[in-house]
């Protein structure tokens, strides 16, 4: 299970992610824009992926990862249950949720540190 701190500590990792109110939800944003969101009363993420990598973990844990059922879910948007989700996967989709919406510059650094 990955809760609201855990969420936090793997996405303030990032370079320059910065934590800020998005309406009802907290959100984690690099340079402005929105890479995840955490959805308290549901206990769910929100984040950007693209959509080859959507349909990766989706295929992978359907129950876990899915697409928003909107014309967000069509641009890589997906839920996450973070009462089911194995944190490993977790961390490589908020990884490839935050280089979606970085500045290649930025994501290219995240992309050559990944540990072994």
């Amino acid at each position: 299970m990955i809760t609201i701190d855990s969420f936090r500590t793997l996405a303030l990792a990032f370079p320059e992610a910065t934590e800020e109110a998005h309406f009802e939800k907290t959100s984690f944003r690099i340079k402005h824009k929105i890479f995840a969101t955490y959805d308290q009363k549901h206990n769910r993420a929100c984040i950007k992926l693209s959509e080859i990598n959507q349909d990766v973990f989706c295929k992978a844990a359907l129950s876990v990862f899915y697409p928003v059922n909107n014309k967000w879910g069509k641009q890589g948007w997906t839920f996450v249950e973070l009462n089911t989700v194995h944190p490993d996967q977790f961390a490589d989709a908020l990884r490839l949720a935050y280089c979606a919406v970085a500045p290649k510059k930025l994501s290219e650094t995240v992309m050559l540190n990944i540990p072994d």
